[in-house]
């Protein structure tokens, strides 16, 4: 059965692709065959992170319409955030992506945190290299960017993007260390706004002492995404990056980053927060944390 429906998603059946990421989603007997059989993939995987508000929704509209309009296929997760108590996706699917839902060559999936700390979904590197198997030419993630999710999604991407606006400015100073090692790209998005230019300026400056350990320097590129502006040097400096992209030192260690994730959900798999939540509930009244969790 998971063979069949390998080869159903290689060969482009995206009801196929949809009901197993559900499947993959929500656990169900038997998906991690479906895992194991999962061929490796050079498909480029490009991360879309940065504050919410920076409108990095807008930019991946944009961005679709630079990929399709040169016959290429592209699948797109969307992290949306949830509810901490009902694992419930807060925004649903992305309104300003609607015209693209019933295009062929354009797959889109909103994915809720379900309460995962760091802004990713918990079974994200599963589905991504799930969707890795279809026939895209680009699969593309972009994330609610909310804390750590700036630097989970390197872990993920090939190429990441990180989306400021000209006002992100303290927001740079105290997200620079991980900002700055993550960055493939950085896009200043609403850059007609005021002191767009000294921003870009400033973040240049910033970038510098980066330079002498890395012999391409990080693209620092101007949009307005509602416009359009800007979108096809984006997508120029994406080609760019993926291209130069081979397998290096900093690559095997986010494959190990990996394995150590997956490796770390297997083992936690068998403790139910219900569970937990009504065991707490039972020693409530004379309830100690750490002698707690010594029984796992």
């Amino acid at each position: 059965m998971w063979q069949q429906h390998l080869q159903q998603i290689q060969h482009g059946d995206i009801k196929t692709l949809a009901r197993c990421i559900s499947l993959v989603e929500n656990e169900v007997a038997g998906y991690e065959n479906l895992l194991q059989l999962l061929p490796a993939s050079s498909t480029p995987v490009i991360g879309i992170t940065g504050p919410p508000g920076a409108g990095k929704s807008t930019l991946v509209d944009a961005l679709i319409g630079n990929i399709t309009g040169e016959g290429k296929k592209i699948g797109i997760l969307c992290v949306d955030p949830s509810s901490p108590f009902n694992l419930g996706a807060l925004l649903g699917d992305r309104i300003r992506m609607s015209e693209w839902y019933n295009n062929p060559n354009v797959f889109i999936r909103s994915l809720a945190t379900r309460g995962s700390l760091g802004g990713l979904h918990p079974k994200i590197i599963e589905i991504t290299d799930l969707v890795k198997a279809a026939p895209f030419d680009y699969i593309l993630i972009e994330t609610v960017g909310v804390g750590q999710s700036e630097i989970e999604i390197a872990g993920l991407a090939d190429t990441t993007v990180v989306v400021m606006v000209p006002e992100s400015g303290d927001e740079v100073q105290t997200m620079k260390a991980g900002l700055m090692e993550i960055a493939n790209i950085f896009v200043v998005n609403k850059s007609d706004r005021a002191d767009a230019d000294m921003f870009v300026k400033n973040l240049r400056l910033m970038l510098a002492p980066a330079l002498h350990s890395q012999q391409i320097p990080v693209p620092v590129i101007k949009t307005i995404a509602l416009q359009k502006k800007g979108i096809s040097e984006l997508y120029e400096a994406i080609q760019t990056h993926t291209g130069h992209h081979k397998m290096n030192d900093k690559k095997l260690w986010l494959l190990t980053e990996k394995a150590y994730y997956l490796i770390q959900q297997k083992k936690m798999s068998a403790i139910n927060k219900g569970a937990l939540k009504n065991k707490i509930e039972l020693e409530a009244g004379n309830f100690n944390l750490y002698k707690f969790i010594q029984q796992y």
